[in-house]
């Protein structure tokens, strides 16, 4: 029998990578056989946390159905957010913290989804929930995840047992939980080695929205100007794709972890509805956001409402 695959979103960040290992080795602890692997290439933030747990990145795979009949999504249910030939698999659990939409089974599944900062919160209490000990290798993976999602316990995701279950992990791990977040954070900002295609689809996801298909990038610096000089070549680059894959409205988040700010880079033709969800005026294609942080809570809840 082929291994079940667990895995989080295409362009995965510290918590789709993570929680993909972390909800495997649960899994295997727990009689199944599983293998954690990725939708995509490795961040500098992930890889700085798999480097200081000395943990070995998982392979990228860009099919499933070609090597098991059974796999496992965590940080994501939303189709066109996962493997291409998610339709021709089984899936037998999801463990997330995002709205769920275009999500259907043919078959009964574990399915677990909390309204918290980040998925390994929730598969800590998985872990505490079946009695299984945390290694120190992964409570320091779920640490990373927790601190990357909620940008060190100050986005306006993060909830009270995000930091009661960040305190008992820092002290599994064996780190200095502010430390060794603002190490992390900031293992994550350097784009001066990143091409603007890196730089949109690092991090990005799309949503259906209405009629429309809308892709939201975001990369956290702690200067966004060194964003903001690149701004003509990023909507070169944005016009280009959206063109290639039918995109119909591109947003960049360009976060500022320092400050708790963003600066949205837009590109296509919806401006005009994109200011009404926000109130805020664009110019020159970019729109200041004040105190937003988090595209899940903060970006995508006002764009649905106002593309609906």
């Amino acid at each position: 029998m082929n291994k079940i695959l667990v895995f989080g979103h295409q362009s995965p960040d510290t918590d789709a990578i993570t929680s993909a290992i972390t909800f495997s080795h649960l899994q295997n602890e727990l009689g199944k056989e599983t293998e954690a692997v990725a939708l995509g290439e490795i961040t500098d933030e992930t890889n700085y946390a798999l480097n200081y747990f000395g943990v070995t990145a998982p392979r990228v795979i860009t099919t499933a159905a070609e090597e098991t009949q059974e796999v496992m999504l965590v940080d994501h249910n939303e189709s066109q957010q996962s493997v291409p030939d998610i339709d021709k698999v089984k899936i037998l659990a999801v463990v997330d913290h995002h709205r769920i939409a275009n999500f259907q089974t043919a078959n009964p599944l574990f399915y677990r989804a909390e309204p918290v900062g980040c998925t390994n919160t929730i598969i800590f209490k998985l872990f505490k929930e079946n009695n299984v000990d945390i290694p120190k290798h992964i409570a320091g993976l779920m640490l990373s995840a927790i601190i990357s999602d909620t940008l060190l316990l100050k986005s306006p995701t993060c909830t009270k047992e995000d930091e009661n279950v960040a305190e008992e992990l820092a002290k599994l791990a064996g780190v200095e939980l502010e430390a060794y977040g603002k190490a992390l954070l900031k293992a994550g900002t350097d784009t001066s080695s990143k091409n603007a295609d890196m730089i949109l689809n690092d991090d990005a996801k799309n949503f259906p929205m209405g009629n429309l298909t809308v892709r939201i990038g975001q990369v956290n610096v702690v200067d966004v100007d060194e964003i903001l000089v690149r701004k003509q070549e990023l909507l070169e680059e944005m016009a280009s794709q959206s063109d290639a894959n039918a995109i119909d409205l591109f947003i960049l988040l360009v976060t500022d972890v320092l400050n708790s700010d963003s600066i949205a880079i837009v590109y296509g033709d919806e401006q005009a509805e994109v200011s009404k969800a926000f109130n805020k005026e664009i110019t020159d294609a970019t729109m200041v956001l004040k105190g937003v942080v988090s595209r899940k809570k903060q970006v995508v809840p006002p764009l649905t409402a106002q593309f609906k």
